[in-house]
């Protein structure tokens, strides 16, 4: 129905290297792109050596950027600079929250391209007050916090705009690698524990209420590592189940009621899902997201920022 990039192909700055996140503003689609590390067997079919992008991008139904922070192909921490954007949220205030995880911060920038807020000191990893360690998610919640996934700190937190830890998730001290973390309307909190191959609500104490694995199904890759998990208004779990290629919608029984990708296996497909997925990262349903804001106009913004 729509997409940006020209594909697997193309690493130039039309395409978004690295896709991490993606979610609708509007009319417009807010995405982050992180770049590909080098691998072998590479990633990216021309990415052997590593590709660069580093760019958040606000990006029409026709393909043209609206609006970035980050420039493709530039590594840093200065003024419009990024180092692996792996989340970027959109906020009520026409600002956008950034998890620039290598950088070891979550920023909040305004339409201008200022810093505005930032939870983390830039370049150094830590897990006191005002430090985090391989950040990879950060979401606004209703009473104007930041819950944060501390990756490799085994937490989700939330913060004040003071920058005090309000709040700390670890699943009672079992979480590795949170890869995701959001509140859900009932008060509890849902963590992607994607070094244990699952998604766990935990209640305001911190105790498992609902759990789901994403490594048990027959033929299932043993370590999936899944990134993402959205609860929808209908009770459902849209989850990203990364290195099982592969996007799955699960009820409260736990029962798969619907799967993007094939289980266990690579592809790329032009048509339709059921070609394949490879490493999905994220995916939400359009409109219901806690992180999104209602419709708006965004040609009506305040400051009319320059691109």
């Amino acid at each position: 129905m729509w997409q940006f990039g020209l594909g697997p192909n193309d690493v130039s700055s039309s395409s978004i290297v690295g896709t991490n996140d993606a979610q609708r503003v509007g009319s417009l689609t807010l995405m982050a792109g992180t770049g590909v590390p080098p691998a072998s067997p590479p990633l990216e079919p021309k990415c052997a050596a590593g590709c660069v992008d580093n760019r958040v991008l606000l990006v029409d139904r026709h393909g043209n950027i609206d609006w970035q922070y980050g420039q493709f192909g530039v590594t840093g921490f200065g003024p419009n600079e990024l180092n692996t954007p792996v989340q970027t949220t959109w906020t009520p205030r026409f600002t956008v929250l950034i998890t620039d995880q290598a950088n070891e911060r979550v920023i909040e920038v305004n339409l201008n391209k200022d810093i505005i807020w930032q939870y983390g000191v830039t370049g150094m990893t830590g897990s006191g007050p005002d430090h985090l360690n391989n950040p990879n998610s950060a979401e606004l919640l209703e009473n104007g916090h930041v819950l944060i996934a501390d990756e490799n700190n085994n937490r989700a937190i939330e913060v004040d705009h003071n920058k005090n830890v309000v709040h700390t998730f670890t699943v009672g001290g079992t979480a590795s690698g949170v890869a995701f973390a959001s509140r859900l309307p009932n008060g509890n909190t849902l963590i992607t524990d994607s070094n244990n191959s699952r998604i766990v609500e935990v209640d305001p104490d911190d105790d498992p209420v609902w759990t789901y694995f994403t490594n048990l199904q027959k033929g299932s890759n043993p370590s999936p590592a899944p990134t993402r998990a959205i609860r929808t208004r209908t009770g459902k779990t849209v989850i990203s189940d990364q290195f099982n290629h592969r996007v799955i919608i699960v009820d409260k029984a736990k029962k798969i009621v619907a799967q993007y990708g094939n289980l266990n296996s690579a592809g790329y497909g032009t048509a339709n899902t059921s070609q394949g997925l490879n490493g999905p990262y994220d995916a939400k349903v359009i409109g219901d997201y806690t992180g999104l804001t209602p419709p708006f106009d965004f040609e009506s913004r305040p400051d009319q920022a320059d691109d």
